[in-house]
């Protein structure tokens, strides 16, 4: 395996063991031995622990415009919002991904609290990007994206709350009674 490939290993192992133990509950041991690498080896990879979660979460949001991108490529205003809001409920019903996001926010806003802001330097530069990439794909309206992303962020709650897609608190993602999709 070439180093990049085993870099890629790391990033997809980062990811999992993270979005299970958080930045403060990893061992950079259980990333490597998830791999199969030496800590050492880790580390010529990686510079920090805190590079590998760095590359985690840029993973984290990547994908997550990935599968944005593909549900919604030809397409813009809502009919775009509401292709990749199907999509970003797939995509968090994986359990990991979405906990990747939780433990990404919960991590920036310890280490904000601690007094470092590395972490949440990039991540808000991320998600920045996302938000603009959004932004550009639903035609340019900042209000819908912002309405976009806080319904987002209420289908993490959902899904982190274990509601299923039957109850009745999913019923404003539903259909209106005209029968255009629901607001995402």
């Amino acid at each position: 395996m070439s180093a990049e490939e085993r870099r890629e290993s790391v990033v997809r192992a980062a990811m999992i063991e993270f979005a299970r133990s958080g930045y403060r509950g990893t061992s950079t041991e259980a990333i490597a031995r998830r791999v199969g690498v030496s800590q050492p080896y880790l580390f010529r990879l990686f510079p920090s622990k805190q590079a590998i979660f760095a590359a985690a979460a840029e993973r984290c949001i990547e994908e997550t415009w990935r599968v944005f991108d593909e549900a919604s490529v030809g397409l813009t205003g809502e009919e775009a919002a509401a292709a990749m809001s199907e999509a970003y409920l797939g995509l968090v019903e994986d359990g990991e991904q979405l906990m990747m996001q939780m433990q990404l926010y919960v991590s920036v806003f310890a280490s904000r609290m601690a007094g470092e802001d590395e972490i949440g330097e990039s991540a808000r530069r991320l998600w920045g990007e996302l938000f603009e990439r959004v932004r550009e794909r639903v035609g340019g309206d900042v209000q819908g994206t912002t309405e976009f992303f806080a319904y987002g962020m209420l289908i993490n709650a959902l899904v982190a709350l274990g509601f299923p897609r039957e109850h009745r608190i999913w019923d404003g993602f539903g259909e209106h009674e005209d029968g255009r999709a629901g607001d995402r």
